[in-house]
């Protein structure tokens, strides 16, 4: 299949299958792994062309380049849409690609330029999806996924320790190994070895933008930090801010648990460091952020 078909063919599918993307295996992309964002490939929604709107305008209402519009939608004709007429609008800019025969979701990564963490995310976790969702491309800016953002060079207001004192590496961050089923995954953050009850700390001065349970997180706290860095502290026993709240650097947050689905069997902290994109917020490497 040559490329310009292969395109229509995948246009095809979002036309026809609409949010119904089928992976290989009879897994939809509804079906992400609990602690991923919901895949992109289930979030697509429709927008009715209404009189007066162009396709500037529709891709400005959704935050869209109008390229990625017309690559999801055939129907769009020399950058003109239809008054009446139905398009599939992407949660973010991108192209849906068709994993060739023989090849991997990370060969694709890699082809696009694109960080292979950042679309493992933001396809729901998938373990060997046939069809992606490959942000970036059609002309939007790729800064934060193609290489590792600036934000990776902390600054010395974002660094500090969650835990009174420096402990054990339970799981760093990264590409791992399941020791029990072989399985590859991605580690987005880092697992700090701590008694349950241990006080957990902010890092950094910030608001606390998430305090409560969520899935395999379990009991979570989410702190928004300047410069569009984030830091979320996972597997809690018992939360200590709330919402909305301002939060200095070592600030009580709540305390270690085992709440959620820990990766590790002994107690720890589940830590990780984010930066804000055009795709979300892109896991970091937390190594470069604690400091005691």
């Amino acid at each position: 299949m040559n490329r310009p078909y292969r395109l229509m063919f995948i246009c095809g599918l979002v036309s026809t299958l609409g949010l119904g993307f089928i992976f290989s295996g009879g897994q939809s992309a509804k079906a992400g792994v609990e602690s991923c964002p919901t895949p992109a490939l289930s979030r697509f929604q429709r927008h009715i062309v209404a009189r007066g709107e162009t396709l500037e305008t529709i891709a400005q209402r959704y935050n869209l380049s109008p390229a990625t519009i017309i690559s999801m939608n055939p129907n769009v004709k020399n950058g003109t849409v239809t008054v009446g007429s139905e398009l599939q609008i992407a949660p973010y800019n991108g192209i849906v690609v068709e994993v060739p025969q023989g090849q991997t979701w990370r060969q694709v990564a890699a082809k696009y330029k694109v960080r292979a963490d950042a679309m493992f995310e933001i396809n729901g976790c998938q373990k060997d999806p046939r069809i992606v969702f490959v942000p970036g491309i059609n002309g939007a800016s790729t800064r934060v996924i193609t290489a590792p953002p600036a934000a990776n060079q902390p600054s010395s207001q974002i660094s500090g320790y969650p835990l009174p004192a420096v402990t054990t590496v339970a799981l760093p961050y990264g590409w791992q190994v399941n020791p029990n089923s072989g399985e590859v995954f991605f580690h987005s953050g880092v697992d700090l070895f701590a008694a349950i009850g241990t006080p957990v700390q902010a890092i950094a001065p910030g608001t606390v933008a998430f305090a409560r349970e969520q899935a395999s997180y379990g009991k979570l706290v989410i702190i928004n930090h300047d410069g569009g860095l984030q830091s979320r502290y996972a597997h809690l026993d018992t939360i200590k801010v709330t919402a909305g709240q301002q939060v200095k650097k070592g600030d009580l947050l709540g305390t270690v648990g085992t709440t959620g689905q820990p990766a590790a069997k002994q107690p720890h902290l589940h830590f990780e460091m984010r930066s804000s994109s055009s795709v979300g917020w892109v896991a970091q490497d937390p190594k470069g952020y604690l400091k005691k």
